[in-house]
């Protein structure tokens, strides 16, 4: 009995104690086989879709589709994931639907085959079938693999580190996705662009699965080696977070960063080739350089001492590059069109502060109230993945509906490509900002960690 209680002290101080190199880089790959298919989904499918014959209204039915069911997903998962733990039993069920689903996402139309019809309609029912199912199980690896952040260690700083560490991976996923895409291309000129996607899905699937096996090889499960999910404790029902005004606000940061992110990325292909008539490795070097930025500023970020006042001034500067950023690329003439590649810089760094402080912003939330920390998550996400859906939704019907080529005027001289890439994250930031800035965040300061992450 002596040893036990003993012992209990012992195990709050580990797991008190600034995370090493090791742990916090097995864990930041674990999310590759998520981002690399994200990057893909986001980049590449509206295009996928459009040269398979679907009109930009059905495409964006089917990117709908799967985000709506990512977001209630993540609802029920979190829900789940706080009531019986394991994550990475979920996140490795979660994997495995991903690197199933994707490749028939990018695949032929299934029903049409089993049917022996081609119909728009049906086409456009079997894509979201399986963009509906890749989804879910991108929620599930997402939630589990977000909830272990406040199970791995109670440092703050070393929260930051996981959350700093897991961005770069996302950024070395988004790299390495061009990277396949320019060798696909390159290499496979001869055959159609539908096959140089599909294969672009499948190399990715790949990449990103044997990221996966080293997640899951070299992170512990947090149940096993500290108790994240004490059992004694009764379970935090929703209602106790819906009562925090600090709830809300976090919520909203997340979703504003997340539509920046993606929206964005949605439209800048089309929007550096079609607006300002660059070059088609455009496509892939003007994201490239984000991607290099966001992968740097993020690496810098896990040495920072957090605290709250610094993850708020950290985001608002972000959030002040993109409303810079979203100026330029509104205000950009196509005769000045390398002007891009300073504004990738921007947008880059950008990108990294937001997404880096407003995940922290969400382990500050939950706090040491971790047996709802999945919910949280969940929950947050859920606002993520149907804002972004609507919001691409929006965008790509009101372009399909009123036949405009996205280099065309649209109003007062802009496309909506012009338009979705700067006018909408500038403004998500604007407000993003203000919300951050009226928050008020318990304090965070601790140790720095053990050593440097990437040293």
């Amino acid at each position: 009995m002596v040893k036990m209680m003993d012992s209990e002290p012992s195990n709050e101080l580990q797991w008190d104690e600034p995370l090493g190199r090791v742990p916090i880089l097995s864990y930041g790959s674990g999310h590759m086989l998520n981002d690399i298919t994200s990057s893909c989904w986001f980049t590449y499918l509206l295009v996928f879709l459009t040269d398979l014959g679907l009109s930009p209204r059905d495409a964006a039915v089917v990117m709908l589709s799967g985000q709506l069911a990512d977001g209630f997903a993540t609802i029920f998962v979190g829900e789940l994931i706080d009531r019986f733990g394991h994550f990475k039993l979920w996140h490795a069920g979660g994997s495995i639907l991903v690197a199933i689903s994707f490749s028939s996402v990018f695949g032929s139309c299934l029903p049409c085959k089993l049917t022996g019809t081609n119909s728009t309609t049906l086409e456009t029912v079997g894509y979201s079938t399986f963009a509906a199912i890749f989804n879910v199980g991108w929620a599930v690896t997402q939630v589990a693999h977000m909830s272990m952040v406040n199970c791995m260690t109670s440092n703050p700083t070393s929260r930051v580190a996981l959350v700093s560490c897991r961005n770069a991976f996302t950024m070395i996923a988004n790299l390495s996705l061009y990277g396949i895409a320019l060798l696909m291309f390159s290499l496979l000129q001869s055959v159609s662009v539908i096959v140089q996607y599909r294969w672009i899905a499948y190399a990715s699937i790949s990449l990103g699965s044997c990221f996966v096996a080293v997640f899951l090889i070299g992170t512990k499960e947090p149940g096993l080696n500290q108790s994240c999910q004490n059992k004694s404790l009764s379970r935090i029902s929703w209602a106790h977070w819906f009562k925090k005004v600090l709830y809300f606000q976090v919520a909203l940061v997340y979703m504003f960063t997340r539509l920046v992110t993606n929206v964005s990325q949605a439209f800048l292909a089309f929007y550096v080739i079609n607006d300002l008539g660059m070059h088609q490795s455009s496509k892939a070097l003007v994201p490239a350089i984000i991607y290099v930025c966001s992968l740097m500023v993020s690496v810098m970020l896990q040495e920072t001492r957090w605290s709250s006042w610094r993850l708020k001034t950290y985001f608002s500067a972000g959030a002040m590059l993109w409303i810079l950023s979203g100026v330029g690329i509104i205000l950009l003439p196509s005769r000045m069109h390398n002007l891009m590649y300073a504004l990738s810089i921007t947008i880059g760094a950008a990108n990294a502060l937001m997404t880096v402080t407003s995940i922290s912003m969400e382990g500050v939330l939950v706090g040491e109230d971790l047996n709802g920390c999945a919910f949280v998550y969940g929950s947050l996400s859920f606002v993520d993945k149907v804002s972004c859906g609507i919001a691409l939704y929006i965008l790509e019907s009101y372009q399909g509906s009123t036949k405009i080529s996205a280099n065309q005027d649209l109003a007062y001289g802009y496309s909506v490509t012009r338009l979705g890439l700067g006018l909408v994250p500038a403004v998500c930031s604007l407000l993003s900002a203000i919300v951050a800035y009226t928050m008020d965040l318990p304090d965070t300061r601790r140790r720095p960690l053990v050593e440097p992450l990437l040293a």
